[in-house]
């Protein structure tokens, strides 16, 4: 027995075998016990006889002749059948609505010298004549068509209550599914910590343990990577180094600086490998100071004063503090002004800073050559580029607006990209007075 349950408690299939097979028979159960209760309801013809010799016979001497229509009726209440009287000059019956006209009756068949069985709308009735009285006996309706709807409606009920319950053990059945696909989802957008929670020892069980396994194993290849690329960043920055002394050693030429600009460039871009590395990691902190966020954007913001096109800086008047890393939100909002310029065609660029409800709302609008629709979900990832065939100087590395998402969300804020191709591009970052703690910075 032990070794059955085991067993059932290991198989998803045997269970839901289970579960449609106690279904099937409770339908059986149901359906057979209606129709037993509906055919039921009638007296067949070889009853009669029976039931006459033991009860027809004592109903008539308790009738009596004449009758005694008190003891008639008495007999007719306790019995639960109809009795009619008939004579020349008398008509009575104890049921007033009189359901079946005996006088139409057609004769079955003898039962005694003074009793026979009659017919009538395919129902046996009993006529006893005695003393000159035509008795007529049958058993009162109840109303047969009532009883069997009554017998359908408790029938239909009792299916109601195993479909429910059927529903209701399939859907407990059922529910590490739905664990499974929100662990999916959430694995899918990153969040590699995240693992599904679940005892069960039957194939979907198995199934989750399949899948913690593989995010186990996706966590620590994505966490060899990151200590990988780490180390290649912070080895780099030696040779880098010797390279930018040695070139304070070349005479100067037009060579030289195209030189300066390549190790230049090497350089950003290592700092924004190792920036955005860091934020990555669930335990990055952020070097928090109170900051007045209004002074603080327009004095970053001015810097690119001297933008060809026009740039237009709007802050309210009304200032609050916010804490943020200085550092690390100079380099969003420098990344998303040099992001502007590099693609807003000499058109002029907007920066404005606005406060909706507690928190502060950072905008960036250029009308340069914006973003198709299909690559606005994935601009924002490590390396991804709208135009593959862009050149360096131009399109960059792919890195900018990914690390203004990771610092947006580093302090708890969101970066929202809106474009249209042709028409420009509108980045806002929002953010609260205060970071948020966040268990793990989606990438």
């Amino acid at each position: 027995m032990t070794a059955l349950l085991r067993y059932v408690k290991k198989s998803l299939f045997v269970r839901l075998l289970l579960i449609f097979g106690f279904t099937v028979i409770s339908f059986f159960l149901i359906i057979s016990l209606s129709l037993r209760a509906v055919n039921q309801t009638a007296i067949t013809i070889e009853t009669i006889p029976d039931f006459y010799m033991r009860n027809v016979e004592s109903i008539i001497e308790d009738i009596g002749t004449p009758p005694n229509l008190s003891n008639a009726m008495r007999l007719a209440e306790e019995l639960d059948w109809t009795i009619n009287i008939r004579n020349p000059i008398m008509r009575w019956s104890s049921d007033p609505d009189n359901r079946l006209n005996v006088d139409a009756s057609n004769f079955s068949r003898n039962i005694t010298a003074d009793a026979e069985v009659r017919t009538i709308d395919n129902e046996d009735i009993i006529r006893v004549n005695r003393g000159g009285y035509d008795f007529y006996l049958y058993q009162r309706s109840l109303n047969e068509s009532n009883i069997n709807f009554f017998v359908v409606y408790m029938g239909a009920a009792l299916a109601a209550i195993v479909l429910f319950l059927n529903y209701f053990m399939v859907n407990r059945l059922l529910d590490p599914v739905r664990m499974l696909k929100k662990g999916a989802e959430r694995i899918e957008k990153g969040d590699l910590s995240y693992r599904v929670q679940s005892n069960r020892q039957d194939e979907l069980g198995e199934l989750t343990e399949s899948i913690n396994h593989m995010a186990d194993s996706l966590q620590s290849m994505l966490e060899a990577k990151r200590q990988l690329l780490m180390a290649i960043s912070h080895e780099l920055r030696t040779p880098i180094t010797k390279a930018k002394l040695r070139l304070e050693f070349m005479p100067e030429s037009d060579e030289k600086e195209q030189l300066r600009e390549d190790i230049d460039e090497i350089d950003l871009l290592i700092s924004d490998l190792l920036e955005t590395e860091r934020l990555n990691n669930e335990h990055a902190v952020l070097a928090e100071e109170s900051v007045f966020i209004s002074e603080f954007v327009c004095g970053v913001s001015e810097q690119f004063q001297d933008y060809a096109g026009g740039l237009k800086i709007e802050c309210p008047e009304e200032d609050r503090e916010f804490l943020i890393d200085r550092l690390r939100m100079r380099l969003l909002i420098t990344n998303l002004l040099n992001n502007a310029i590099r693609h807003g065609k000499g058109r002029p660029i907007s920066v404005a800073l606005s406060f909706f409800e507690e928190r502060a709302i950072v905008e960036v609008i250029d009308q340069g050559e914006g973003i198709a629709e299909e690559h606005l979900d994935r601009i924002s990832e490590p390396f991804y580029r709208a135009d593959s065939a862009r050149q360096r100087n131009t399109g960059g590395f792919g890195l900018g607006l990914y690390l203004c998402r990771l610092i947006a969300q580093a302090h708890g804020g969101e970066l929202i990209i809106r474009s249209k191709l042709g028409e420009g591009t509108h980045i806002s970052v929002n953010l609260p007075p205060a970071p948020q703690t966040v268990s793990k910075v989606e990438f």
